[in-house]
């Protein structure tokens, strides 16, 4: 993905991302979903981080999920800004800051240029976090696409 010339990730990185978020969903129930939003719409430049985030997530059903499980990292790239939002059945269980803790390791990450592996990382955290308090049922199904969605 490329914004004012400057390239973020290649296409085999987004297929390969793609694959990190299936095996990060192995061992939970939860589901993790990446957008990569290339700028706001005019209609959203109002529109907090937070409040953009919870819009995209609604958009992709992601509060539908069986348990209310699923966690959205939205990265908007003309603002150098993302967002780790997780639906209610996550905020019960999870420990308040534990996005922000894995949002400071995304941004050291970025800062040395590594988007890949910074989004990577995010995911695998997510995704353990996840296990620890939603682990995988019998009777499990992917509820979620895996792609990286890019708009």
């Amino acid at each position: 993905m490329e914004l004012f010339g400057k390239k973020y990730l290649t296409k085999p990185e987004l297929q390969s991302l793609a694959s990190v978020i299936a095996e990060a969903e192995q061992n939970t129930s939860g589901e993790i979903r990446v957008v990569l939003k290339q700028r706001r719409q005019w209609k959203e430049r109002k529109l907090t981080l937070q409040e953009l985030a919870l819009k995209e997530f609604h958009f992709l059903g992601m509060q539908n999920t069986r348990d209310r499980t699923g966690v959205l990292i939205l990265l908007l790239l003309s603002e150098h800004k993302f967002q780790i939002i997780g639906d209610e059945g996550i905020h019960k269980k999870v420990q308040e800051g534990t996005w922000q803790k894995i949002a400071d390791s995304m941004t050291d990450d970025f800062k040395k240029g590594n988007f890949f592996d910074g989004i990577a990382s995010a995911v695998k955290k997510v995704g353990e976090e996840l296990a620890k308090h939603f682990p995988r049922k019998s009777d499990d199904a992917n509820e979620l696409p895996n792609e990286i969605i890019e708009r």
